[in-house]
């Protein structure tokens, strides 16, 4: 039986020891996306090349000469990694016959290390949105209570049939595809992208471990942008320990990113009995915020006595400018994607409406045609705060806040705090219905209140699974460090992870 719910170090025992071929475990990976292709985790598969790679992974097993930790394993990209020869829509309708002649940096280094690239995940259209509702190829419907079967492990005290009404629960976004392909089995790991915790917030909803790393430890050379100086391809994985392999494979400086730097994280290994012995854990007293269902604010508080059960100093700490984060997130996000949005005009790549009376009318169609209306609506913002009379009233003042946001982290770290301990979204995975009664800003402001500043001052966060509601959804916390210290983050959040055992999916495979 090929484990498809199992952790890679297990996946790769079996292959090492030849109780499954790497093409065996493709080719059920396969299977299992045919079978949760209704809640449309990808846009694009790719069995062909898949089944060329893991051929190749088979005959280096079978001559005792794998490539690493990676080889032979089945990973999802998301759809706005570029990738030779296989399409790279973005979910948009802009792009949805572009063929990238070149990988991302992400991608070559995971071909590299042997692993089996099965699909190109689904994200809202461009990365813009928190649900993974706003694509071309459609919505990403969470697994849990979506009438797909599955089991939770050892336990059966939480519901796991599908919602009586029809309704499903979202998968939270942008990466919700990648966290999808994750939890449902039809992927052991998968790359997403982190802006404002496009990561984090799909990995809560959906049970997974997802990293948003240092900005610049891992390159974003092929990483389609949207907002340059918040970008970070992001990982998820089932443990913390399948999320630092994939970070040991990817990480480093990459020559042709500039934003880029050396990294020690090559071929990381997380410790198997971590500790937290002089660890000081700060919680911080701005993310209890209007909105917060009781049952994050029960699972957080029960995890900071863990902690000072076990040991750690838990401290209440203040980073006081978070109130204005989100703000500050709605003004620089709009103006860097509308300087980055302005290479969509059908001449070099992607959709073309032509136009006989001008140049500018074709533009002017192609886009009309080709963008939706949050993508337009954010371009249009970004340019109104950009123009001369209103640069430095939104764009400058905007700029000044990150950086007090950033020394807000500086002083807490200064202060003698490893970590912080947070929610990572305000509340168990929302119904669709629910969801759709905001529009995408409102969404915004409220699924990346307590993901976003850490992409505004490029610290790296971590979502890890700890408990399951009475709905049979999962919860998940937050940890953060100092820009830099990735390793002490995992090896934080494994500890975390083997104290609360949360009960992961299980499937017949």
């Amino acid at each position: 039986m090929v484990h498809l719910m199992g952790s890679i170090g297990e996946a790769v025992t079996h292959l090492g020891h030849k109780m499954v071929t790497s093409c065996q475990l493709c080719e059920a990976v396969l299977q299992r996306q045919d079978v949760v292709a209704r809640l449309q985790p990808f846009i694009t598969s790719t069995p062909r090349s898949a089944r060329q790679a893991a051929q190749h992974s088979t005959e280096r097993y079978k001559r005792g000469k794998p490539l690493g930790p990676l080889d032979g394993i089945p990973v999802a990209v998301k759809d706005n990694f570029c990738t030779l020869g296989i399409p790279t829509t973005c979910g948009s309708k802009m792009l949805q016959n572009y063929l990238p002649a070149y990988s991302a940096s992400v991608v070559v280094r995971l071909e590299q290390a042997g692993a089996v690239l099965v699909g190109k995940t689904n994200l809202d259209e461009f990365g813009m949105g928190s649900g993974t509702i706003d694509s071309t190829a459609g919505p990403s419907r969470n697994i849990y209570r979506s009438g797909i079967k599955y089991k939770f492990c050892g336990t059966d005290r939480y519901p796991t049939t599908g919602c009586e009404d029809g309704d499903w629960y979202i998968s939270g976004g942008s990466s919700g595809g990648s966290a999808l392909a994750v939890a449902s089995g039809a992927s052991f790991v998968a790359v997403g992208s982190d802006t404002g915790g496009s990561v984090r917030n799909p990995a809560s909803y959906c049970g997974v471990v997802g990293l948003k790393p240092s900005y610049g430890v891992v390159p974003r050379t092929g990483l389609i942008s949207l907002v340059n100086s918040m970008d970070v391809p992001g990982l998820l994985g089932r443990s913390v320990d399948d999320v630092a392999t994939l970070l040991g494979v990817v990480a480093g400086q990459d020559p042709s990113d500039s934003t880029s730097v050396p990294s020690n994280l090559q071929n990381l290994k997380l410790p198997e009995s971590p500790s937290l012995e002089g660890v000081v854990v700060g919680v911080p007293k701005e993310y209890y915020c209007p909105g917060m269902s009781p049952e994050v604010v029960e699972v957080w508080t029960k995890m900071a006595d863990l902690m000072e059960e076990a040991g750690v100093q838990v401290r209440e700490v203040s980073l006081p400018h978070t109130e204005y984060s989100i703000v500050c997130y709605s003004v620089l996000n709009p103006c860097e994607v509308a300087s980055n949005f302005t290479r969509y005009t059908g001449v070099e790549y992607g959709m073309r409406l032509e136009s006989s009376h001008s140049m500018e009318a074709m533009y002017a169609l192609t886009r009309s045609a080709g963008l939706s209306q949050v993508v337009r609506t954010r371009i249009l913002a970004g340019n109104y705060f950009l123009l001369r009379e209103n640069r430095d009233k939104y764009f400058t003042k905007a700029l000044k806040v990150r950086r007090l946001i950033s020394d807000d982290f500086k002083q807490v770290w200064s202060s003698g705090v490893h970590l912080l301990l947070t929610p990572v979204t305000l509340s168990a995975a929302i119904r669709y219905s629910e969801f759709r009664k905001m529009d995408n800003r409102s969404q915004m402001e409220v699924q990346d209140f307590c993901t976003q500043p850490a992409n505004m001052a490029g610290v790296p966060a971590i979502s890890i699974p700890v408990a399951v509601n009475p709905e049979g959804l999962p919860l998940s916390l937050q940890l953060m460090a100092p820009w830099g210290q990735d390793m002490a983050l995992l090896t934080a959040a494994k500890w975390l992870e083997q104290r609360v055992d949360f009960p992961h999916l299980s499937i017949d495979s």
